[in-house]
């Protein structure tokens, strides 16, 4: 049997007083459940277990239970795990007042039992994690409030000692928490770098009270290293599952003990959740007020509930401007879960195959009587599968070949069928997408959006169709949608090509794919939404006031980032194949976002592969010379695309783009007659 162990927090409402030492729980409870009153446990880190019997927690059977004792519920539904760990430990931090009972009640599911081993029922500072509205946090990427009530419940879904080894919980600061270590959650290749400097103390302050994390947490840490052209290339980044639906808070711990810096200014960095702003500029000595002194940032995290059962988390961090040390640091890392509107913290279980009863004791008996019975029906049963395998499998190739014989001889006028999510309801083949890093809408969800696409929310169009701003998830969140058009056959090839490579990219300087639609043939692509519009919108025919040389030069460092992880910073090399600059688009804070990977191409598979070849593809004016004469793609053809763009932004001149293809000025053209200028 699997062992479990039930680990609650109890906030109540008294205000401990504020001062360097741990917290002493005024309530601590070790329960070993269904132990004989004579046990005395006493567990390998050196506490006393006492039975449920002899404690203070009343033990009545639950089928007998009034709807009273299980109005919290709610809160401790647990859902079942697939993997078979030698134990597993839920944690809930509860609200429990004065006046009130703490009541647990395991409630099973049908056809199925509930059981726990054990429960520790830890006191815990009211006023650690409640935010109220004189001190509450706000959304990621918004400026909106979040306030988080007394009655607010949590579960513990991430408790992280960033940079460091897991310690223990008789090493916390007195509420017996675990903090794991990171690595395991450490995204791609860039692990980064673990300073540890053990021989520093901690300043605890009001803010940040001795209990909020021990020393240790404090004390290590995890950094990009000391590269810094590698780091600004690159992101830390962590990535998590975690269950839609709900709100998350997100506790990042921070403390500078690194000596080399002292001062604010010195390391600048970005926050972002879900690929999206939670922080610009952090910069924790300015925060803190001086080295070795911790703190702590709260962000609030909405995922949607699109029937998935899991989602994917991303935590990246990234150095922002010039400074001393263009590095990033993050200490300790805790991610809970909130409670809905309706005090439910459940999450639905995972598919899993219904395993038999146990057998009864007449079915034993006669075990060995039918043990003949029971193979030969087996064998029947495998020759019937194997012979319809057979007769389905020459039928569908049949098929497939009548298929491909009437693509040739008829053109088709409906939308190609996308691959579907593995985890969805469709009927096509495996899909190419990871379900978990792509949303997928339905048509009802996108007209909802975009007021069923009126055109006064069009923020841009082209030979695709129209670009829409909508709003998702109740108006929280602001998406570009672009829907494009049926009868444009080349922009299916291109939705297909942009919803496989984008879905399984993630960085600061690429356009982030949030979701795509399928429904009733259409063909939708949902990305974050770019506050400031393209490139282009600030250099040509705009009312927008020129911009600044250091900006210009920004953005372009930014694109060139986005292009260089493009080409190195994943397993195979991507190449763009169509950068200008209406496709490096400009959010809020004028960060630069590479987008339109529809024409993108997978670079050579190996290192004795120098090109691809392939038809030249990409917009008039913006083609490499060397690759429309050769039709050898590579790396280099997009860096001729970036080195036209960015003088064309700085010199900000206009391309050849209405000039024919075919004229002395189009770069394809020029590439090609240069051979013939050069004769003598």
């Amino acid at each position: 049997m699997l062992p479990f162990f039930l680990l609650l927090h109890l906030l109540f409402s008294f205000t401990s007083a504020v001062n360097s030492a741990a917290y002493t729980p005024t309530d601590y409870i070790l329960l070993d459940c269904g132990a004989p009153s004579s046990s005395n446990l006493v567990s390998e880190d050196g506490r006393k277990w006492v039975t449920d019997e002899r404690s203070k927690f009343a033990t009545s059977n639950s089928e007998n239970a009034s709807p009273k004792s299980t109005a919290t519920s709610a809160y401790l539904a647990l859902s079942a795990e697939n993997g078979r760990p030698a134990s597993l430990i839920k944690e809930f931090m509860v609200p429990c007042f004065e006046t009130e009972k703490l009541i647990v009640t395991f409630s099973p599911s049908p056809n199925s039992f509930a059981f726990v081993n054990g429960i520790e029922v830890v006191s815990m500072p009211k006023d650690m994690y409640v935010k109220h509205q004189e001190d509450s946090v706000s959304f990621v990427n918004s400026k909106i409030p979040f306030d988080i009530p007394d009655a607010t419940a949590f579960e513990t879904v991430y408790r992280l000692n960033v940079g460091g080894a897991t310690v223990a919980n008789v090493n916390d600061t007195g509420m017996f928490r675990t903090w794991r270590d990171d690595s395991p959650y450490i995204f791609g290749a860039a692990l980064g770098t673990v300073p540890s400097r053990f021989n520093v103390t901690i300043k605890y302050t009001n803010d940040t009270p001795a209990y909020t994390a021990p020393a240790t947490i404090y004390t290590t840490s995890r950094t990009m290293g000391p590269e810094p052209k590698i780091n600004m290339n690159i992101n830390l980044t962590w990535n998590f599952y975690v269950d839609g639906g709900f709100n998350y808070l997100l506790r990042l711990h921070f403390c500078e003990t690194q000596s080399e810096v002292t001062k604010a200014g010195q390391r600048v960095f970005d926050i972002f959740i879900n690929n999206q702003t939670a922080e610009h500029d952090a910069d924790v000595i300015n925060w803190s007020g001086g080295n070795n002194i911790p703190v702590y940032k709260d962000y609030v995290l909405l995922t949607p509930s699109d029937g998935h059962s899991k989602q994917t988390l991303w935590l990246a961090l990234h150095p922002t401007k010039p400074a001393r040390y263009q590095d990033t640091i993050l200490n300790g890392l805790e991610i809970f879960r909130l409670n809905k509107s309706d005090v439910s913290l459940a999450v639905p279980n995972p598919e899993s195959s219904s395993s038999p009863s146990p057998p009864s004791p007449s079915v034993r008996k006669n075990k060995k009587g039918c043990s003949l019975v029971m193979i030969i029906t087996i064998a029947v049963f495998s020759g019937v599968f194997a012979l319809s395998l057979i007769i389905c499998v020459f039928i569908y190739k049949h098929k497939v070949r009548r298929v491909k014989d009437l693509a040739v001889s008829e053109p088709k006028s409906s939308w190609a069928q996308l691959p579907c999510p593995s985890n969805s309801t469709c009927t096509t083949s495996v899909s190419l997408l990871p379900s978990d890093l792509c949303r997928r809408f339905s048509i009802v969800e996108i007209k909802e959006a975009t007021l069923n696409f009126d055109e006064q929310f069009i923020i841009g169009s082209g030979g695709f169709g129209h670009v829409y701003k909508g709003c998702i998830d109740g108006g929280s969140t602001t998406v570009a949608i672009k829907r494009l058009d049926s009868s444009s056959r080349q922009g299916i090839r291109e939705f297909q090509t942009e919803l496989e490579l984008l879905s399984k990219l993630r960085h600061v300087n690429l356009v982030s794919l949030i979701g795509f639609c399928d429904d009733l043939g259409e063909m939708i692509l949902v990305y974050e939404y770019m506050a400031r519009g393209t490139l282009r919108d600030h250099l040509y025919k705009t009312k927008n006031p020129p911009l600044p040389w250091k900006r210009r030069l920004e953005i372009c460092i930014g694109a060139a980032r986005g292009l260089q992880y493009l080409h190195a910073g994943v397993k195979q090399a991507i190449i763009h194949r169509d950068i200008k600059s209406t496709n490096i688009l400009l959010d809020e804070n004028w960060v630069a976002k590479v987008s339109d990977f529809g024409l993108s191409r997978l670079g050579p598979t190996d290192m004795f592969q120098s090109h691809v070849s392939t038809v030249v593809k990409g917009s008039v004016g913006y083609v490499d010379p060397e690759y429309y004469r050769k039709q050898q793609l590579t790396e280099k053809s997009d860096v001729y695309l970036v080195r036209c763009g960015f003088i064309r932004s700085i010199m900000r001149s206009t391309g050849n783009d209405s000039r024919a293809t075919k004229g002395p000025n189009q770069p394809g053209s020029m590439g090609q007659d240069l051979p013939e200028k050069r004769k003598p």
